[in-house]
């Protein structure tokens, strides 16, 4: 019909499409050589696309049931590609575990709410007035020491809070080689309860506690009767210096997910504090080759770790 110059609104109608697929059918498979239409030519070129399509897969359904398994566990499709490779699973790509995904939500799935979403990020106000409380002969970490930097032994933990809506919140607290996570539930983001749940969160460690760095908040300036209760050292980071702990800066925004950034927390839970704990620390990692946190902190899996 194109050749006899029909009208594209008239080659729609016959054929009950709409004109824009008319249109985009065209433009996809017109000659490079003249700008014209044979229809042969067209099933080459679609044929050719169809061979080389990359959604033209050799996995199946079947394929795809222990990746909805690790999804369903809220890892990313980055990590259950690792996961699989480190378990000999399999060899599938990430690009291809998320077009399965948008897939089975155009199909009416669940798997997308899964995925962690780009959340805003919490940005401190540079050149700002420090208005938050000194603590006297507080020792400031500065340049962490090498062993602590290097992330070469287990025992060494960054603390945070986490603010809710309200007055409650949780205490975050996640050792630096493992990237294992302590979290407590807080009534009231204050220095007492601060203090003793960070003591009821790490005094049954198997490993020693070896030193913890803290946020400049005033909720941690208990550090002398934790420091004594756990038998460790507190070092407070820089004020907005938030680098100086970036294990748990990650920790938290990866938090975020379950505790999403402007919600009341007031009727939140230590056992839902500790399940979501476990859950994070059942995932595995990039940084610790796809192992998981429990398995290089309990020593189940060792790992020859870059430092």
């Amino acid at each position: 019909m194109r050749g006899a110059y029909v009208k594209v609104e008239e080659i729609a109608r016959r054929l009950g499409r709409h004109r824009s697929t008319i249109y985009w059918e065209l433009k996809r498979n017109a000659s490079a050589h003249d700008g014209g239409y044979r229809a042969i030519h067209a099933c080459w070129k679609a044929s050719g696309r169809q061979k080389r399509s990359r959604r033209n897969m050799r996995y199946g359904p079947g394929d795809f049931e222990p990746v909805e398994e690790l999804l369903r566990e809220d890892l990313s499709p980055e990590q259950v590609v690792g996961r699989m490779r480190l378990e000999r699973r399999g060899t599938m790509s990430h690009e291809t575990i998320y077009k399965w995904i948008w897939l089975d939500r155009r199909h009416g799935g669940t798997l997308w709410r899964h995925l962690r979403g780009a959340r805003k990020q919490r940005r401190k106000r540079y050149g700002r007035n420090d208005s938050r409380v000194r603590l006297a002969g507080k020792r400031m970490i500065g340049k962490p020491p090498a062993v602590v930097e290097r992330r070469s032994r287990i025992g060494d933990w960054e603390i945070d809070t986490v603010h809710g809506k309200g007055k409650a919140g949780v205490v975050t607290i996640v050792e630096r080689r493992s990237g294992l996570v302590r979290i407590g539930k807080l009534e009231r983001i204050s220095m007492a309860q601060t203090g003793s749940r960070t003591v009821k969160l790490l005094s049954g460690e198997q490993n020693p506690v070896r030193t913890i760095t803290a946020d400049n908040g005033c909720e941690f300036h208990n550090d002398k009767r934790v420091e004594k209760s756990l038998g460790t050292t507190i070092d407070f980071a820089t004020p907005h210096h938030s680098w100086e702990r970036g294990t748990n800066e990650n920790t938290n925004g990866l938090i975020r997910q379950y505790l999403p950034k402007g919600e009341d927390l007031a009727g939140l839970t230590q056992r839902e504090c500790t399940k979501i704990a476990e859950k994070m620390n059942k995932r595995p990692r990039k940084r610790l080759k796809f192992r998981t946190p429990n398995e290089i902190y309990d020593g189940l899996s060792p790992v020859a770790l870059q430092t």
